[in-house]
């Protein structure tokens, strides 16, 4: 396929048969099969936002679903699932489905979740309005149908709106109907950013519990989400639940390009040639055992002319990680610096989300930033027999470039709320260029509007110019805490190209102003009586700055060798 005959790009086509009709297609009905052969009462999927979950489900229904089910079947001609045998393509046609999307009930308070989801479940609802148009159900059903295309259901009803709803459809049909439901977290996810995230799980719960629980007039269920709320918050006594998440082998290649997909898809745009730079942008993730492409970004490439960007972050921002980088302490800031320059993390994952655990929990934090698709699995212990932990000790690291860039703009985004990227710029170029009385007033600048006095500590001062360095990357490599000379250096700058000047940053706490000027006299010091600069003229650096900068809350001193 050439450039000139091939389908567009299905740039945010969420409908399978919009998608199989009129765009270019990559074949994942093999997932039926899969599906069909092992599936659980209840199955819950969980992948990062954009990866295919709800053009998933959209395939399952249009497969499974009774209605036009003839024409349906067209849309599976020549593909994986038809090729299995007649024993799955019976399957086709042969259930009521029920499909619901929860992703856009994002609200800002409880009770506006409320009225979020009850127009939902008016247009679900709608689907099925021929069912009360029958006179086949009981009064008692036939009311409670209408509360909810009314709008005038309680709470209480609205919690038993999807049970409801599928036995009135098995009533209807004599069949056990199937259940989509798409986004399952999306309402808790907004609950826990705007501060109602109880109230929020304990709806969820009996609205949940309701449908899935030892309920007869279900067949199976599917659920789709970003993360795994812990079953005591949320699935508690659901025994029938089975989890495939982002460590998991089975389903591991269904969401997202596979490197032979990838590889198919660049070929027939004529553009196999660029498969090894967007392997460095997209590629990465790990899913089970399963090497995955991010497909939104991959698509978007092709349908921007083959222009490398960050697509994925840019769709809806990066509210998760801004909101956990709000209350990370020093350390962790060092840890996710320590990211960007390919240094793993260690830690300790356990999927069972916790929401209010994130901000008290180290591993709670990277757990979330797993399972949202900001880091992957370097390394998994095997977690053995006699394990007493649900917990897998884990090595992180960034998936690719274009997480590496959401890192770059989140964490400068976040040091510098108050006074913005342009007087940072600024300070780098100052310290780049041995002004010292440049680089200090800046530096005062940001510590005034960016800092507490609570963060007064040396680690802190440490990562937050560590932060900082990330604009400098592509000019310098950055080492922290390195050896050198007699000792270990807090910040050096080592230039990539010939000619340009080594940088040397020590640091130094006091607890009293008038300390400052001597504090950075003995940090400059330092530098030069254990010869901090030797590493930087090992390897052929003419020109050193050296720098001894002293914090106390926030003010700051400097001084530069002359």
């Amino acid at each position: 396929m050439t450039t000139k005959n091939r389908k567009p790009m299905p740039i945010g086509i969420e409908d399978f048969k919009k998608l199989r009709e009129k765009y270019y297609f990559i074949d994942k009905t093999r997932f039926i099969r899969e599906l069909l052969d092992s599936h659980g009462d209840v199955t819950l999927i969980t992948r990062p936002r954009r990866f295919g979950k709800t053009l998933t489900l959209s395939m399952l229904q249009y497969f499974f679903t009774l209605e036009q089910a003839e024409e349906n079947r067209k849309l599976f001609e020549g593909l994986d699932i038809e090729r299995a045998g007649e024993e799955y393509m019976r399957e086709q046609g042969s259930r009521p489905v029920v499909f619901l999307t929860l992703k856009d009930v994002r609200e800002w308070d409880f009770d506006s979740m409320i009225s979020s989801l009850k127009e939902n479940l008016r247009w679900l609802y709608g689907n099925f309005r021929y069912v009360i148009e029958g006179n086949r159900l009981s009064k008692d059903d036939e009311a409670f149908f209408q509360s909810i295309l009314d709008k005038s259901a309680d709470v209480p009803s609205m919690q038993a709106a999807l049970k409801n709803l599928l036995h009135v459809l098995e009533q209807y049909h004599g069949r056990k109907p199937i259940l989509l439901l798409d986004e399952y977290d999306g309402p808790i996810q907004a609950a826990w950013a705007h501060g109602y995230y109880e109230k929020c799980i304990g709806f969820m719960r009996n609205f949940l519990s309701a449908a899935l629980k030892t309920n007869p007039s279900l067949d199976f269920a599917v659920l789709t989400g970003i993360t795994r709320i812990s079953k005591e918050s949320i699935f508690s006594g659901l025994n029938n639940l089975k989890v495939c998440s982002v460590l998991a082998k089975q389903y591991s290649d269904i969401f997202g390009f596979t490197q032979t997909e990838a590889t198919r898809l660049m070929e027939d745009c004529g553009v196999g040639d660029k498969l090894t730079e967007l392997k460095q942008w997209y590629d990465g993730y790990l899913f089970g055992d399963t090497e995955i492409y991010n497909p939104w970004s991959v698509i978007q490439f092709v349908g921007n002319d083959c222009t490398f960007a960050a697509y994925w972050f840019n769709t809806s921002g990066n509210s998760i990680l801004r909101e956990l980088l709000r209350d990370t302490d020093s350390s962790q800031e060092t840890e996710l610096i320590g990211l960007m320059r390919g240094e793993p993390i260690e830690a300790e994952i356990n999927e069972n989300i916790v929401y209010p655990e994130i901000y008290r929990n180290r591993d709670a934090l990277y757990t979330m930033l797993l399972t949202t698709g900001y880091l992957k699995p370097f390394h998994l212990e095997p977690l053995h027999a006699d394990s007493v932990s649900a917990s897998i000790p884990c090595q992180l690291v960034l998936p690719n470039r274009e997480i590496r860039m959401a890192y770059h703009d989140e964490i400068l985004n976040y040091l510098t709320r108050d006074t913005g990227k342009t007087i940072l710029r600024q300070m780098l170029r100052a310290m780049l260029e041995g002004d010292a009385v440049g680089f200090q007033q800046r530096l005062q600048k940001i510590l005034l509007n960016n800092i507490s006095f609570h963060d007064a500590r040396e680690s802190f001062y440490h990562g937050m110019m560590l932060g900082f360095s990330v604009l400098l990357e592509g000019k310098f490599h950055v080492k922290s805490n390195g050896e050198s000379g007699y000792g270990r250096f807090d910040l050096a700058f080592f230039p990539r190209k010939e000619g340009v000047p080594g940088i040397i940053l020590e640091f130094k706490t006091v607890k009293d102003e008038d300390l400052l000027e001597s504090a950075a006299k003995e940090a400059l010091a330092q530098i030069e009586a254990k010869q901090y600069g030797a590493e930087l003229q090992q390897q052929g650096v003419k020109e050193v700055w050296k720098y001894g900068i002293a914090f106390c809350k926030k003010r700051v001193w400097m001084e530069r060798e002359a």
